[in-house]
C-alpha cells in the first residue's frame, strides 16, 4: 500500500467525519445518515491500514476518530443514580434470591459442621491440649479474657473497618474463585466454621458458652448469612462450569459471572452493616438481650429484602445480570 496516495484518497472522508464529529447542533437526518455511513467507512480504513501499513501516527488519528464515532452512533451508556437505585431494588436481591438453593443448604450444613466442631473441642481434653497450653486457653476464656477483650481491643470505628475489610475479602474470594469448581469456596467455608467452632468448644467447656454466643449473635447472624450467601453463590458458579444447562458454557459462565460480581458490591454493603454492629454493638454495655435482639432485627430485616423483594424482582425476570443493552452481543450458536 501507498500510505501517501491511500490518505489523499480517503482525507476527504476523515476530515467529514471529523466535523459531523464536532457539530454542536443536533444533526439532519441527511447528516445522521452521512455519520454512520463514513463511521463504517472509517472503520473499514483503520482495519486496512493497521494491517497493511500500520503507521503510529495515522493509525492513532483513525482509531480516535473511529472510537468517538462509535459514540456518536450507538450512543454513550453512563452510569447513574438510577441504576444504583435498580441494582439495590432489583438486580443484588434477585440475585441472592435466585442463588437460594444454593446458600440455604450451604448455611445449613456449615452450622452443623461448626456445631459439630464445637462439640467435639468442647468434650476432648486431648483436643484442647493440642490447641494450646491450659495457661493459655484460660486466659482466652475468662472473664474478661482474649474472647472478650477481642471485641474492645481497638477504638470503634478502626475495629469495625477491619472486621468488614476481612469479611469483604472472604466474600469476594468466595464469589470471584467459584469458577475454580468451588474448591476455593469450601476452604474460606471450613475456615469460618473452624474458627466458629473453636469459640463454642473452648467456651463451653468453660462453662461460658452463652457469654461466647452473646458475643456472636448481633452481629454473627447478618455476617455468615453474607458469607453463606457468597459460598453459595460461588459453589453454584462452580457448577456452571460442569453443568451449563441449556446455554453454551461460556454464555453461563458470562451470566452468572456477571450477576456474581454485582453480588459482590451488594454482599460489602450487607457486610459493612454486620461491621457495624461488631464495631459498636458488640462491645457496648447494652444488655445481652439488647444487643441479640438488634442482631436478629438486622437479619430479619436482610432476609425480608431477599425473599419479598428479591421474590418480586426475580419473579419479574431480573437475574442480578447487567442490563441487555450492556452484555455482549451474542452470535447465534448451533443447536
Amino acid at each position: 500500500m501507498d500510505l501517501d496516495v491511500y490518505v489523499s484518497a480517503h482525507r476527504a472522508d476523515w476530515e467529514r467525519l471529523e466535523t459531523l464529529l464536532r457539530r454542536r447542533r443536533r444533526l439532519t437526518g441527511a447528516e445522521a445518515d452521512e455519520l454512520v455511513d463514513l463511521y463504517q467507512r472509517t472503520s473499514t480504513h483503520l482495519s486496512q491500514v493497521s494491517s497493511a501499513s500500520p503507521d503510529p501516527e495515522l493509525t492513532g488519528r483513525l482509531t480516535s476518530l473511529v472510537a468517538r464515532g462509535r459514540t456518536a452512533v450507538t450512543g454513550a451508556r453512563r452510569s447513574s443514580w438510577r441504576d444504583v437505585g435498580r441494582f439495590f431494588t432489583a438486580g443484588f436481591p434477585a440475585a441472592v434470591y435466585r442463588a437460594r438453593h444454593w446458600w440455604v443448604p450451604t448455611a445449613l450444613l456449615s452450622t452443623v459442621v461448626a456445631a459439630a466442631l464445637g462439640w467435639w473441642i468442647g468434650t476432648h481434653p486431648a483436643v484442647q491440649a493440642a490447641i494450646g497450653a491450659p495457661d493459655e486457653l484460660r486466659e482466652l476464656t475468662r472473664p474478661g479474657g482474649g474472647y472478650e477483650a477481642y471485641y474492645s481491643s481497638h477504638p470503634a470505628t478502626s475495629f469495625a473497618a477491619q472486621v468488614w475489610t476481612n469479611n469483604a475479602r472472604a466474600a469476594a474470594i468466595c464469589l470471584v474463585f467459584g469458577a475454580l469448581l468451588g474448591i476455593p469456596v469450601l476452604w474460606v467455608l471450613f475456615q469460618n466454621m473452624l474458627n466458629l467452632g473453636l469459640g463454642i468448644g473452648l467456651m463451653s467447656s468453660a462453662g461460658r458458652l452463652d457469654t461466647f454466643l452473646g458475643l456472636v449473635l448481633p452481629h454473627g447472624l447478618l455476617e455468615l448469612t453474607a458469607v453463606f450467601v457468597a459460598a453459595g453463590t460461588g459453589l453454584k458458579l462452580g457448577w456452571t462450569v460442569v453443568d451449563p444447562g441449556p446455554r453454551t458454557r461460556r454464555v453461563a459462565l458470562a451470566e452468572e459471572g456477571r450477576a456474581a460480581l454485582g453480588m459482590a458490591i451488594g454482599l460489602a454493603a450487607v457486610l459493612l452493616v454486620a461491621g457495624a454492629i461488631e464495631g459498636f454493638v458488640t462491645p457496648s454495655g447494652l444488655p445481652t438481650w439488647a444487643r441479640i435482639a438488634i442482631g436478629v432485627a438486622a437479619e430479619a430485616a436482610f432476609l425480608t429484602y431477599v425473599y419479598v423483594v428479591g421474590r418480586r424482582a426475580a419473579t419479574a425476570g431480573e437475574t442480578g445480570d447487567v442490563e441487555v443493552a450492556d452484555r455482549t452481543a451474542q452470535g447465534p450458536v448451533s443447536a
